[in-house]
């Protein structure tokens, strides 16, 4: 499937990705999108055969659960709305917690490492193949980009792909830009990782800008491309010739002209690097499998059945376990878990916290309205005691609730704005005095 050169289609820049000429396809953030009404933007591509693939990010595939019906059923269903060819997942969790921990369950609001060891590999092939199951095309998920990395890992992360691929037939969405990130922060080398791959599974490849801060790459697709991503991009290029090639750009969107600019840059990366097909390396191929069996035979003996399903049980408990634990500690202040750099996880927790200040800003505009430039400062202060437990319009809610309840904001206008705006959105009276002295007493006692 051919899909050429694409953007990623934003509502904030809807106007200037209808008059950028020469775009093959777009891309379209699922969870953003309607499940009944697409967005007349999205219409009207479709109506010049723009081609429009779903790119969910809130499904948690190397999560330890199980994948939410409801999600799948959500993303089915935006798939079909938009015909699309292929839909498009990260390998990565996004919540921790809940029935298998017998603990609160907790939201990242952005997408962590999974561990690249063998009882992952297996809890993620599981998923994926559930929805691979529940969708209407093609599955293909994503590499992402890391500011930390597990303790003992035993693939790295081509061998981890590799593997994922062979299980399941599932297709890769390499992100070159996530590559280079994770050479910057993790040391680790984007040319052996392309040289593992199975690239024959590509079915497309994302390029984005970010920038460095005190040694810490940050993917923030709110920067130009920069010159070492491009390279990853030849570098991958030399290998094979990708059936699609798409720039995301999520923040800071430049005028129209630098998006094209862009897009010329890449065109003229990939003709550049254009050439031979490196040949298939069977002995690459089977390498990672050398050190463990697949997770599946065929022939198992009576009663393997039944001890092959308490064993993944068990895999998915300690899965649990260990993200629970890694979870708590970025977004509740918990104690680091052995083996993680503590300083990593403190620019890691910074980062989830930003994260979660932006998109609320985004879906709740009025907010950093009503709080004026403290917006940032109270909504930080916010987080570092309330981990995130729903969606981000939950959590714009549970901010404002916050602040009312102590006694917040400081200025009586701003207070009363924040007061209606809550009211308009909860259906709920404001939280009187004696309430909020009791949820002020208990945050106290129970240390947030």
């Amino acid at each position: 499937m051919e899909l050429g050169i694409g953007i990623g289609w934003r509502p904030e820049i809807a106007h200037e990705v209808e008059a950028l000429t020469g775009i093959d396809w777009v891309e379209a953030v699922a969870e953003n999108l309607c499940a009944d009404h697409l967005p007349d933007s999205l219409v009207r591509l479709r109506e010049r055969g723009v081609t429009v693939v779903p790119h969910g990010v809130a499904l948690g595939l190397g999560g330890a659960e199980r994948p939410e019906t409801d999600r799948l059923a959500a993303l089915a269903a935006r798939a079909e709305l938009l015909g699309a060819p292929l839909v498009t997942e990260h390998i990565a969790f996004v919540r921790a917690g809940g029935p298998l921990t017998a603990s609160p369950r907790l939201e990242a609001g952005h997408l962590l490492p999974v561990p690249r060891t063998w009882e992952a590999l297996d809890v993620l092939c599981e998923n994926v193949r559930i929805a691979q199951d529940s969708l209407p095309a093609p599955l293909a998920l994503e590499n992402i980009a890391a500011l930390i990395t597990w303790p003992d890992e035993e693939l790295t992360e081509g061998q981890f792909l590799a593997e994922l691929v062979e299980r399941t037939g599932v297709r890769l969405l390499i992100d070159v830009a996530n590559l280079h990130t994770n050479h910057v922060n993790l040391g680790q080398d984007p040319a052996k990782a392309l040289d593992e791959l199975p690239v024959e599974a590509i079915a497309y490849v994302h390029v984005a800008g970010g920038v460095e801060r005190n040694g810490v790459w940050h993917d923030t697709h709110a920067h130009p491309v920069t010159a070492p991503v491009l390279e990853v991009l030849a570098e991958l290029r030399s290998r094979v010739d990708p059936p699609g090639v798409l720039l995301e750009r999520d923040d800071a969107f430049p005028p129209g002209g630098e998006l094209a600019d862009e897009l010329d840059a890449i065109r003229a990366t990939l003709r550049a690097a254009a050439g031979p097909a490196a040949p298939e390396d069977p002995a690459r191929r089977k390498g990672p499998r050398g050190a463990r069996p697949a997770a599946r035979d065929e022939h198992r003996p009576p009663g393997a059945t039944a001890t092959a399903t308490a064993t993944a049980t068990a895999t998915r408990d300690r899965t649990a376990v260990a993200q629970t634990a890694l979870l708590s500690a970025l977004v509740a202040g918990t104690p680091a878990p052995a083996g993680f750099d503590p300083v990593r996880l403190r620019v890691q927790s910074r980062a989830l916290a930003a994260k979660r200040a932006d998109v609320v800003a985004k879906v709740a505009p009025e907010l950093p309205e009503i709080f004026g430039d403290g917006y940032r400062a109270a909504f930080l202060a916010y987080a570092a005691v309330r981990p995130m437990s729903g969606g981000y319009r939950r959590d714009a809610l549970d901010f404002a609730e916050h602040v009312l309840v102590m006694d917040g904001p400081a200025d009586p206008v701003a207070r009363r704005a924040l007061t209606h705006w809550w009211q308009d959105r909860s259906g709920a009276l404001p939280p009187g005095r004696a309430t909020r002295l009791i949820r002020a007493a208990r945050a106290v006692l129970l240390g947030r």
